[in-house]
């Protein structure tokens, strides 16, 4: 298989795609989100977008590939075509920097990130994004989406979404 960097259209076009904000968490833009994984220019006109579900069935990939096609059109791209891509398969690990952040900021405890080499950290417990306290307990392993969990906080008492780690 050969890959060729992208294009600066390709990279441009991949900002767009990306900056299209999550439908079931729109504090998230899809490339935060880390779901976007390339953009191809086959013709004047014509791109491939490939899109990768956080998991297998995702209810919301029909509204990211309508959105992403909206953007692109929106930017003068006449024909898009959206292609889901389950290989390599989403994981959490994909989730940037800035969208842990805004998770928390948002009130939904982020994944916890691990190291793709080396000892793997044992840690069980999630951090409260209300008041960061670890004395936290599960209430329901699915949330508002089957990606998240319910938990509520010991030391503050609030109800709070983890973001399972996949």
């Amino acid at each position: 298989m050969v890959t060729t960097a992208p294009t600066a259209l390709e990279a441009e076009l991949l900002a767009l795609a990306g900056s299209v904000p999550d439908p079931e968490l729109p504090v998230l833009t899809l490339a935060e989100l880390g779901v976007v994984r390339g953009v191809r220019v086959l013709a004047p006109g014509k791109v491939d977008v490939e899109l990768t579900p956080t998991y297998t069935g995702c209810p919301a990939i029909e509204a990211m590939s309508a959105d992403i096609e909206q953007v692109l059109h929106d930017h003068g791209v006449a024909e898009v075509a959206v292609r889901t891509v389950l290989s390599p398969a989403w994981s959490t690990d994909d989730i940037s920097a800035e969208g842990r952040r805004k998770l928390a900021e948002f009130g939904i405890a982020p994944p916890r990130s691990h190291a793709t080499d080396g000892p793997v950290p044992l840690s069980l417990s999630i951090r409260c994004p209300h008041c960061g306290s670890t004395d936290t307990e599960l209430l329901s392993r699915f949330s508002s989406t089957a990606c998240k969990a319910l938990r509520r906080c010991a030391s503050c008492r609030e109800p709070f979404d983890h973001f399972k780690e996949l």
